[in-house]
């Protein structure tokens, strides 16, 4: 299973905790605030603000949270400005990464962020020395009990999907990112239960990593997502499936 699988579900463990969820709130009330001041408060009209608000929903956040959020954005309330960034970094084990989020104060973010990776194992690096590594697609990963691979590949490849492949107990599909609601919205109509669906960044290449590496390596990407400014942390590594199993007992 690919890095990004991998993560994608151990975010999706941990964020039951209260804590999580707490920091959940606030980068999501972010991306909403961003999201509606690049592209209008619309949800009809902004694709970004429609998922962010899905985002929301999903981690029961109120309406009125979402709403506030959403005018800040617009001007409609007074807010903090947020700013994007994107950083290219390597991990423990020459892993490629990429952390990305919004900041008031990117002096600030830079120097944290440094800070983590240097006591994680890793290091920032040029820019585009990692992300060239990446492709931004739509990525919703489903258990394989719940469907059938025959009867998946119908609903997604008539509604755009790219790909669909079996990786351990889960099916994957990815599409381009302008294709990843119509894809989305076609799977939930047939009432198929999802585990995760996201535009994220997907690697072309994946590297192996094992033993104290691994272990370093998910500490360092759990610290970087803790982190309240960051939005996301995307890497390109592999670890066994047994081996996994044991670091999330520990």
């Amino acid at each position: 299973m690919s890095g990004h699988s991998k993560w994608a579900k151990i975010k999706h463990k941990k964020g039951a905790t209260d804590a999580k969820r707490g920091a959940a709130f606030t980068k999501v009330i972010r991306e909403i605030t961003s999201c509606a001041k690049a592209g209008g408060g619309n949800p009809e009209t902004n694709v970004a603000l429609r998922a962010a608000i899905q985002r929301a929903k999903g981690i029961n956040m109120q309406s009125s949270n979402i709403e506030n959020a959403i005018k800040k954005g617009t001007g409609e309330l007074p807010g903090v400005v947020y700013e994007d960034f994107s950083f290219d970094a390597y991990g423990p084990g020459g892993i490629a990464m990429i952390i990305v989020g919004l900041t008031d104060n990117k002096n600030r973010t830079t120097a944290e962020i440094r800070n983590v990776l240097s006591k994680k194992g890793g290091n920032l690096a040029s820019p585009g020395s990692t992300s060239y590594l990446f492709a931004k697609k739509g990525f919703i990963s489903i258990e394989k009990d719940k469907t059938t691979e025959d009867d998946l590949m119908t609903i997604a490849l008539d509604a755009g999907a790219e790909d669909i492949k079996l990786e351990g107990n889960y099916f994957e599909v990815t599409s381009g990112p302008a294709d990843f609601e119509k894809v989305k919205g076609a799977i939930k109509a047939k009432n198929i239960p999802t585990v995760t669906e996201e535009v994220t960044m997907i690697p072309s290449t994946t590297m192996r990593v094992g033993g104290s590496e691994a272990k370093q390596l998910l500490g360092l990407m759990e610290a970087l997502e803790d982190q309240e400014d960051v939005q996301n942390v995307y890497a390109n590594f592999d670890i066994p499936d047994e081996e996994m199993e044991k670091l999330q007992q520990e």
